[in-house]
């Protein structure tokens, strides 16, 4: 029975957490046929294909900008390939004249899946696209979201957009990297140094000027998330959610990596300090900023000889016997050749290069002998004055402060130019990089809805064809940390019920009393080896209690004579009838 309900508890911690962590993909219509690839060397090889079920995401929704690409006509029809040229650029590269495609993903793509993807590298490229209608910060969050993959990682260059700021003279076909921008979003890496860049411009409210403001850097976890998107080659999730309360977060592939407020999280500031340095103050020439100084009262001591040098010659010291004086250190190599190719015009006289001389490995020296050098004990350098507090000491001086000429306090710098346009500006030194399914919105439950549809779906069949089961389920654990409760009820449990099982049975119970095995219990009554001994030490009692009889009793009486017959006629003892148990001595 206990076996029983062991099973049952195994089998339903099992079964929960297998369906928590396939939940996740429960809308999938995922069907894993097993095919013959092919036959070599007598090993049967089968091919995994997953069919997947993708269809494009419905665009039918309220939004401001959207586009998943599955049609090949979006680029020339909702997509401009920027004609212009770079500002102080050489004139052979300055033309932005990448070449931009839309096609599936190089691998595990699903059918019917396609994206804009970026097909060359060391050049110029830019394309950009209309709003569908204007997006106003006014009381709306702004959600921005897309996918990239740079499919054959990247060395130099970004997967960044430009949401473009509204203008009367924006043009397509004319976008370069001077193009008024209001957000700047997306990662961007060269050699070592990778950021995500978040930047938006801000317009100064007293002087109209623009100044971009560059969000802090993504530090711990979530830096470890970003550097995955320039090494794995698989499409990423990116999303920007910024509120009109000014705070804002940053995601990657639904883990949050980044997240502060405009006002507090951005360098320069937002805004300026109330109070600056006088640019007009200087130091007092009375103003001493000197914490110690040489004590004036100070003298040098008499017997303080500066003259006196930190190492002379031992006196004691005596030429070691067997030096060789007139053996030099190093001699020519006896075995050297000139080489054939020796010039003596081009390379001069020709010498034999300098190896260990021989006749000093079995000496202890060769050459001129000498005293060596030790330490002088009565050296002791240049003499200087110890260093006191000073009196006359200041503190380290600072410039008076007045009020900032320049001051402002803007409030809400989330109400930024209004975005009229989308834009990819890049110079890479990788090609293939890889967007898909751009979404500017205002409704988070639709940025959700369209990375289930996509994003999601997407990910699942590469991780199903790469085998990476184990890092789904750790993924999910870590997005849902309370399965891990799951997990302990799933191992710890059934190992302390099977540890509990295996040792609670009974051990030897001889015991230092001198009490065997012979006294347990039988658990039958069928004949046992050791039945005889019992019967053997039975009998022998029973002589011993007749015997004692005769002794006592000559005459013996007829009661007792009857009890003898009672005891004859009585059935053969067992050892479970004989058996008595002995009361415990006390100790």
């Amino acid at each position: 029975m206990k076996n029983f309900w062991l099973v049952l508890l195994f089998s339903a911690a099992l079964g929960l957490a297998r369906a928590e962590v396939e939940d996740d993909f429960d809308d999938e219509d995922i069907v894993v046929e097993d095919e013959e690839d092919a036959v070599m060397d007598d090993v049967q090889v089968e091919k995994v294909q997953i069919d997947v079920s993708y269809l494009s995401p419905d665009d039918n929704v309220d939004f401001f900008f959207m586009d998943h690409f599955d049609d090949v006509a979006t680029l020339g029809s909702k997509w401009t390939k920027s004609q212009a040229k770079k500002e102080g650029t050489d004139e052979s590269i300055a033309k932005y004249d990448g070449q931009w495609e839309v096609e599936a993903l190089a691998k595990d793509g699903l059918p019917g899946d396609t994206g804009l993807v970026l097909k060359s590298k060391a050049k110029h490229s830019a394309v950009a696209a209309k709003l569908k209608k204007p997006f106003k910060f006014d009381d709306r969050m702004l959600i921005v979201q897309y996918e990239i993959a740079f499919q054959n990682g990247q060395d130099c260059g970004g997967g960044y957009l430009k949401l473009l700021s509204e203008s009367a003279g924006l043009d397509l076909r004319s976008v370069t990297d001077k193009t008024p921008y209001t957000i700047m979003f997306g990662p961007d890496k060269c050699g070592s140094d990778s950021k995500f860049h978040f930047i938006f411009r801000h317009i100064n409210p007293k002087t109209g000027e623009i100044e971009e403001k560059h969000c802090k850097k993504i530090e711990g976890k979530g830096r470890q998330v970003m550097e995955e998107i320039f090494k794995d080659k698989k499409p990423h999730l990116l999303r920007l959610l910024v509120r009109p309360d000014n705070t804002f977060e940053i995601s990657i592939d639904h883990t949050l990596v980044n997240h502060g407020t405009l006002l507090d999280s951005f360098t320069p500031a937002v805004n300026p300090p109330a109070e600056i340095d006088d640019p007009n103050d200087s130091m007092p020439s009375d103003w001493d900023e000197r914490e110690k100084i040489a004590d004036p009262e100070a003298s040098k001591p008499e017997e303080w000889d500066e003259s006196a040098p930190k190492q002379i010659l031992d006196e004691d010291a005596v030429q070691p016997s067997g030096w060789l004086n007139d053996e030099p250190d190093m001699v020519p190599d006896p075995e050297a050749v000139k080489p054939d190719d020796w010039d003596v015009e081009m390379d001069g006289d020709w010498e034999a290069p300098l190896i260990d001389n021989p006749a000093c490995s079995s000496a202890p020296g060769c050459g001129p002998w000498s005293q060596p050098m030790i330490d002088n004990t009565a050296y002791k350098g240049k003499w200087f004055a110890p260093m006191i507090n000073n009196p006359g000491y200041k503190g380290k001086w600072k410039p008076a402060k007045i009020s900032n000429p320049d001051y402002f306090h803007d409030p809400e710098p989330f109400k930024m130019t209004p975005l009229a346009g989308i834009g990819i500006e890049l110079w890479t030194m990788s090609d293939s990089i890889y967007f898909d399914n751009i979404l500017i919105t205002d409704s988070l439950a639709l940025a959700d809805s369209l990375a289930k549809e996509t994003y999601d779906l997407k990910i699942s069949v590469i991780d199903a064809m790469s085998g990476n089961m184990f890092r789904r389920i750790l993924d999910y654990s870590n997005k849902n940390p309370w399965l891990y409760a799951v997990y302990v009820v799933l191992v710890g449990l059934p190992t302390v019920l099977i540890i509990t099982f295996c040792c609670s049975g009974s051990g030897d119970k001889s015991g230092t009393d001198g009490k065997s095995s012979l006294n347990d219990p039988k658990k039958t009554d069928e004949t046992q080896d050791d039945d005889e001994v019992v019967e053997e030490e039975a009998a022998e009692q029973e002589e011993a209690e007749e015997d004692q009889d005769e002794e006592g009793e000559e005459d013996g009486s007829e009661g007792e004579e009857e009890e003898g017959e009672d005891e004859e006629d009585e059935p053969p003892t067992t050892r479970s009838q004989t058996r008595k148990r002995r009361p415990r001595k006390e100790l």
